[in-house]
């Protein structure tokens, strides 16, 4: 945050910074299904919408919500949903209709234990590979998996202009514990952000072409009732936006879905270095539980273990060019999370011949301090 902007100091939960986040980065449209631990985002936005002259609607469920949020954007706004692991899945179907169709939207997903109705309240990181595969086929997803609640706000903000600039849905992983907790959250003056809103078309109805990108990976997007009349599918379709099965024209899309991601990886990729200068074995941790990762490391430096953390905030696209040079650098790494085993994996598929191991937890308990600390005795002893 630069120290020029203005800021707010506040109490909040994490739920409610989301909300705050999203009027803040522009949110007019929010279309929801009630459901634990992320109800408090609704309940939140069912407020603030009509106070901005926004747009606020319960749907009969989380598909039918996922539909309207793309609707929502369709038409000129900047639109959210708000869920958490099981409604995750319900709107499966629409994100990837979402991603063909190139609809920025932000889908916050407060997760949860699982599979099923799993934990209801209690947390969780296990929807961290189905944000980036519940949805078939070959398609970029971004992932953003904030750790405090002021990053919190950020992340939202960040989440809005990310899906405006490229054109794409865009998921925002926290879980139960950020999500109900409280803690001194520092805002800035909404004034003073710095907003994306989507490119518009510069030429007449009649030459636009909703997904011609001659000029960039990412077609300016028209609203619906402004003049502008285009075809919208989930199908593969041709710059005019309807459906196509010309193998050249098919892949050029996929490939351009893809590029529009991978080719600015600068701007979409973000992490954080903590302790790791001198450090013989790293702790890669994401959301809370790189909360308990922090007080970790001081614990085993104290310890005598030299230990740091690296902080991927952007899960996905996943940091593949960090974490190798990350592993070049020290002689293990642990990764901890609330799951059985997600994204070591692919720590574990760019870390060469240096030891990866994991410390996993889907009991709905928090991984603690001292638990990730005996996890890195054993892994120096081990190296």
């Amino acid at each position: 945050m630069s120290e020029t902007v203005k800021t707010r100091i506040r109490s909040l939960s994490g739920n409610s910074v989301v909300a705050e986040a999203a009027v803040d980065a522009g949110c007019r449209f929010f279309a929801g299904y009630p459901i634990t631990p992320s109800s408090e985002v609704a309940a939140e936005m069912s407020h603030s919408m009509p106070r901005v002259g926004g747009v606020f609607i319960q749907m009969e469920d989380e598909i039918a919500s996922m539909g309207a949020v793309i609707g929502g954007s369709l038409a000129g706004m900047k639109a959210m949903t708000a869920t958490s692991g099981p409604g995750f899945s319900l709107k499966q179907e629409n994100i990837g209709f979402a991603c063909i169709a190139e609809v920025p939207c932000v889908i916050v997903n407060v997760m949860r234990g699982g599979p099923s109705t799993g934990l209801p309240t209690l947390p969780s990181q296990g929807d961290v590979m189905q944000a980036r595969w519940g949805t078939h086929g070959d398609h970029p997803i971004i992932a953003l998996a904030p750790s405090t609640l002021t990053e919190i706000y950020w992340e939202t903000v960040r989440a809005f202009n990310l899906a405006e600039r490229y054109r794409t849905p865009v998921v925002l992983l926290i879980d139960e514990i950020l999500g109900h907790m409280s803690e001194r959250v520092e805002l800035p003056d909404p004034t003073e952000l710095k907003l994306v809103n989507r490119v518009k078309p510069d030429v007449s109805p009649e030459e636009y072409l909703p997904y011609g990108a001659a000029n960039g990976l990412v077609p300016p997007m028209a609203d619906f009732f402004s003049g502008y009349r285009y075809h919208v599918t989930g199908l593969t379709h041709d710059a005019t936006g309807f459906p196509t099965e010309d193998p050249a024209i098919s892949q050029a899309l996929i490939e351009r879905l893809g590029a529009k991601i991978t080719e600015n990886l600068d701007d979409i990729l973000k992490n954080e270095e903590l302790e790791l200068e001198d450090a013989e074995v790293a702790i890669l941790a994401y959301g809370s539980v790189a909360r308990s990762a922090r007080v970790a490391i001081n614990q085993a430096r104290q310890a005598g273990i030299k230990a740091g953390l690296f902080r991927p905030v952007t899960l996905w696209p996943f940091p593949r060019q960090q974490v190798a040079d990350l592993a070049k650098r020290v002689k293990g790494i642990l990764v901890p999370e609330l799951n059985m085993g997600q994204l070591v994996g692919e720590v574990e598929r760019v870390a060469g011949l240096t030891p990866v191991v994991p410390l996993n937890k889907a009991n709905g308990q928090p991984i603690l301090p001292a638990e990730i600390e005996i996890a890195l005795s054993q892994l120096m002893e081990e190296m």
